[in-house]
């Protein structure tokens, strides 16, 4: 296999050792660009096959091959080696780790920064040069499809795991952070417009990418959705004004595919170097366009600069190239079901017979019930891009039989779950979503969409392709895109009534990408297990969680709410959508609702307290605050140390998250004193001259276990020396 990062005696091997010689990255580009035909400059700008061979494959099995872009062999540069994600490398037979909200739920930026390595090596191994998986859009409205794929609605939150992420990518391969902006409705992406006022915008939907990108990543993927009526392919605002010129960001801007640009000479100059995945609109028209100077050759060089610096930045900080038997090895494997166990979410922990549910005792089980239609399920989540193929699966019900052997029994119907149940000691009831209830979808993407792909649409193998794309914004074969209701199935509710009539030890276990309302269940059973999607060892997980063998460590990443008009309802089919400065947890304590499960939430084994809460002060927008975590409980525990400020000037206490820090194995009566790093950002204003913090001198600080614990410590924050 070719290196995909350095191929070794070439012109772009002279300018990567040039500048480790010590000559600086600009000069070495421009000696390499003054090597370049234009006919090799302007293939750097799009990807390299064409559409007809390209729409061959992608009809088949997506990216089971790196995707190139900018390869140039008489030069030996590597062009862009492509390969998507979060859930892991879809490339081969990759390790699939839990979705990116299960992964949000353990709050753990070490663990994402170890998961970012592992998908790192094993997309090298497997040929890539750039990991595109790291999905940070802010989830608006519940419901939204592809919300399993990002880290949940507070944007301290998703920055942080985006940059653990990023820094544990980076040594193998290029990051590529997306999509950028606004991407959060599923089935409206291609043609809904965004409008956002501008402080609302800095404020809200842009910070974690701001954090993303000082992180380190080397690429941005831009959206399909305009923003402001303008499309973010080609959104100078965005990709120049705000990302290069207020951020500092030196990587390089690429489309998403296929229909991510609409007027391929302007994106140029907005700041999209790169068009996905094919040879499309680019193709077609830079050539004609850089003779007659509709093109300018200086934006062109630009485009050209900034694709090539990316790719010597990572040959001279890649690790050499692992072997290949490093892709679902047994450390990665182990390293997901660690994710699954520390991402669940324990919701509901009655007791029952003056014990909790939770966990069972297995040496006192002699039959435990696993019924439901997602107990024999692998559970990985959406079926689109981000889809993983490993080599192996384990589900909750394989999981229990590995753990417990043939006390486990099995009912797929409702009458033979309930039988089962009835004569049980306990009844785990595995329920939930899958890639046919959200995810990624073609939905209506409308024949202007489609234009944009040119004449190649007519040929026969295209225009297939293209009537199930088409087809596939047919409600009626509905597969993936957004939810309107965010309850579970009638069958699944009917399913957990009968079982909990029969059964007073009722666990009922939730497989999905998002929040869920537990109504008109929650009371009728004694356990709650948010298990979300948990990857290839998800079953072996929950089975060490349900048996007491590992705790579950999560806590929740999203609100819950009790109804989902609580919180932000959109027209997923709209054109045009507002989004505003109030959504999730802070939109409930602004209207005084209160959440079925607050932002933050979550049960384990054992409990915690906190106390002697210390605000030190703040230097560069960064400050600490330091507490006391003792585990009150009767066994060893992980716990989340929140911290969050009260937002000023609202009627109702509002609170945003500024910092957090997850702390394992604390033992009973132990007392561990946690330094928390936190960050001004989520307090300061946005102006015309930048953001200010000017408006307040002292603000509120809370150390809690969740937003709006009661129990929570206080302190003071001075902002200005």
């Amino acid at each position: 296999m070719t290196d995909p990062v350095h191929p070794p005696g070439t012109a772009f091997a002279d300018a990567v050792d040039a500048v480790r010689a010590g000559k600086d990255v600009e000069t070495a580009i421009a000696g390499l660009l003054g090597r370049m035909t234009d006919d090799e400059l302007l293939w750097l700008l799009d990807g390299d096959l064409n559409l007809r061979t390209g729409f061959r494959q992608m009809s088949s099995e997506y990216n089971t091959l790196p995707i190139e872009a900018g390869r140039v062999d008489r030069l030996g540069i590597p062009g862009i080696r492509f390969t998507d994600g979060p859930r892991g490398v879809v490339m081969g037979n990759a390790t699939a780790f839990p979705a990116s909200i299960a992964r949000a739920a353990t709050w753990d930026t070490d663990l994402e920064h170890r998961i970012g390595d592992a998908i790192g090596a094993e997309a090298r191994a497997l040929g890539a040069n750039l990991f595109a998986g790291i999905c940070i859009n802010l989830a608006y409205a519940p419901g939204w499809g592809r919300s399993q794929e990002s880290y949940g609605e507070e944007p301290v939150l998703l920055g942080a795991m985006g940059a653990a992420l990023t820094d544990g990518v980076n040594p193998w391969v290029m990051s590529c952070v997306k999509h950028f902006a606004l991407n959060s409705m599923e089935e409206a992406r291609f043609t809904v417009d965004v409008q956002v006022a501008d402080d609302v915008l800095h404020e809200v939907y842009l910070p974690h990418f701001r954090t993303v990108v000082a992180a380190g990543a080397d690429c941005v993927m831009s959206s399909y959705n305009s923003v402001n009526g303008i499309w973010a392919g080609e959104n100078h605002y965005l990709l120049t004004e705000v990302l290069r010129d207020t951020w500092g960001f030196t990587g390089f801007v690429m489309s998403d595919f296929l229909f991510g640009l609409r007027r391929p000479i302007e994106s140029v100059a907005a700041g999209q170097e790169l068009e996905m995945p094919l040879r499309q609109q680019r193709a077609r028209e830079l050539p004609a366009a850089l003779a007659d100077g509709r093109l300018a050759r200086a934006d062109l060089r630009v485009a050209a600069t900034r694709i090539l610096t990316a790719q010597v930045h990572l040959a001279l900080r890649a690790r050499p190239t692992p072997a290949r038997d490093v892709v679902a090895s047994a450390a990665h494997r182990e390293l997901a079901r660690d994710a699954a166990r520390d991402g669940s979410v324990l919701l509901r922990n009655e007791l029952t017979d003056g014990a909790a549910v939770l966990p069972f005792s297995a040496d006192a089980l002699r039959r435990l019930a696993v019924v439901g239609r997602l107990a024999d399920q692998p559970n990985l989540g959406d079926a689109g891009s981000s889809k993983v193929r490993p080599p192996s699966t384990s589900s909750v019900l394989a999981g229990l039989r590995e753990r417990l052997g043939n006390r486990v029994v099995h009912g797929r119907d409702l009458a033979a779950a309930t039988a089962a149940a009835r004569t049980a000691d306990a009844a785990v009831v595995v329920v939930g979503l899958s890639s046919l209830d959200e995810g990624e979808a073609m939905a209506k993407v409308d024949p202007q969409v489609i234009r944009t792909l040119g004449g190649i649409t007519r040929l026969p193998g295209v225009a297939r392709l293209l009537s199930k794309v088409v087809a596939a914004g047919d409600r009626s074969k509905k597969m993936g895109g957004d939810r309107r209701d965010l309850r579970l199935h009638a069958d699944d509710v009917a399913l957990i009534q009968a079982v909990a009539t029969v059964n007073r030890r009722t666990v009922v276990v939730v497989v999905a990408g998002g929040a869920v309302v537990l109504d008109p269940w929650e009371d009728e059973v004694a356990g709650i297990l948010l298990a979300w999607y948990p990857g290839m060892e998800g079953g072996r997980a929950i089975a060490d969680l349900l048996c007491g063998d590992a705790e579950p460590g999560g806590r929740l990443p999203v609100a819950i709410p009790r109804r989902r008009e609580d919180l932000p309802v959109v027209e997923w089919e709209a054109r045009t959508v507002a989004y505003g400065r109030w959504w999730g947890q802070r939109k409930l304590d602004r209207e005084g609702i209160t959440a079925a499960h607050p932002f933050g939430f979550g049960l384990g084994y054992t409990t915690f307290s906190l106390a002697d809460l210390q605000v030190g002060p703040v230097e560069n927008e960064r400050f600490t605050v330091t507490v006391s975590v003792t585990n009150t409980g009767r066994r060893t525990g992980r716990h989340v140390v929140q911290i969050y400020a009260h937002l000023p000037e609202q009627e109702r206490t509002v609170r945003a998250l500024i910092g957090f820090q997850a702390v394992r194995d604390v033992a009973p009566d132990e007392t561990r004193t946690v330094t928390v790093d936190c960050s001004t950002r989520p307090l300061q204003r946005w102006t015309r001259d930048g953001f200010t913090i000017d408006h307040l001198a002292t603000v509120q600080i809370e150390a809690a276990s969740w937003s709006g614990d009661p129990s929570a410590v206080t302190g003071v924050l001075t902002t200005r020396p």
